[in-house]
């Protein structure tokens, strides 16, 4: 099979590679039939993780089931499925409650080195009850696709950062995560949310979906549109040192900070004492996929939350250097692309 792969040089290229296996009687074979480019997929790329051996990477994945293992249970060949980017054992106390990230046995993430990548033309899949959903109707593969990831982030982020209805949030990052958290936020409540972010096309794209827009770093603005007060709640959707101490300045006392953005493994100086003073609650979090599926499907399908305009673009797999090209840009134009096998 054909599999988008970042080499030692952190160097994007179109690798064949032999067709996965069953990982066990639990696991599926997915055909995949569209991916996409993630914001983390490009901390390979800036060199923030080591790499030693080329990696096949992705973790965004809709697609077809070409086989299945004989304990698979809930799904057929020939379903049409989306994958949960984040993967659990599926049995243990923790998968019980739909979260994946508190496995017991770890969770993992597809693309990163030990599940295989999901831009690639095939896909093995472990505790595919657990990990899978058919796409219901009224989904379409845009919605599908963002689901496994890019939305059920945001929406956890917007989830955990406590807002108050009639609040004021401060999402900074207004990539394809932020975009989604921002209409999160709405849809849980809040009043009023600046979307905060230095690319000017970008700050355009979450003033479309009602944000109010303010470039980076945003504190003295959120604190001078607050009378000093700062925001109920600030969503991180960057995860950098500056974008921590932006979140930190920006969020009035007794607030929330939640984190959602991927840092590096450099560790990050917290002000501790400030915090506490402050009496600050932070939670940092990759998605808890599968519990989001409940909420957000049935939001999506009644109109109740969109995720349009998130996606700019496709591009074919084989085109897979230049599509990180374009996403490792960070342009409006190139919010988020798929790319297609």
């Amino acid at each position: 099979m054909r599999a988008v792969v970042v080499d030692s040089d952190r160097q994007i290229h179109v690798d064949t590679r032999p067709d996965p296996e069953l990982s066990g009687p639990d696991g599926v074979i997915v055909e995949v039939e569209t991916t996409a480019i993630c914001g983390s997929d490009l901390h390979f790329l800036e060199g923030h993780y080591p790499i030693e051996q080329p990696v096949s990477i992705g973790h965004e994945a809709v697609g077809t089931i070409v086989e299945k293992g004989s304990a698979v249970s809930r799904f057929a060949t020939g379903d049409r499925v989306l994958v949960s980017s984040v993967a659990g054992c599926g049995s243990c106390a923790g998968c019980r409650t739909q979260d994946p990230v508190i496995c017991v046995q770890g969770m993992k993430i597809f693309g990163t080195g030990v599940l295989g990548g999901a831009q690639a033309e095939l896909l093995a899949v472990p505790a595919a009850d657990f990990q899978l959903s058919a796409i219901p109707d009224g989904i379409d593969t845009e919605q599908a696709l963002l689901l496994t990831d890019n939305l059920a982030t945001g929406w956890a982020a917007a989830k955990r950062a406590d807002i108050p209805l009639g609040g004021t949030v401060a999402v900074i990052g207004a990539g394809a995560v932020g975009q989604c958290a921002l209409r999160s936020a709405y849809v849980l409540g809040a009043a009023r949310v600046f979307a905060v972010d230095p690319v000017a096309g970008r700050r355009d794209r979450a003033t479309a979906a009602g944000a109010l827009a303010l470039d980076s770093p945003a504190a003295q603005a959120v604190m001078e549109a607050t009378d000093g007060l700062g925001a109920d709640a600030v969503i991180d959707a960057v995860g950098s040192d500056t974008s921590l101490d932006d979140a930190l300045a920006c969020v009035r006392a007794g607030g929330t900070v939640s984190v959602v953005g991927v840092h590096d493994l450099a560790p990050y100086p917290l002000p501790a004492l400030v915090c506490l003073l402050r009496s600050l609650t932070i939670r940092m979090t990759t998605a808890p996929v599968q519990q989001t599926w409940p909420e957000l499907i049935p939001l999506l399908q009644a109109g109740r939350l969109s995720v349009d305009g998130i996606f700019t673009g496709a591009m074919a797999m084989d085109d897979a250097a230049q599509a990180y090209a374009a996403a490792f840009s960070r342009s409006a134009e190139h919010l988020k692309i798929r790319l297609t096998p």
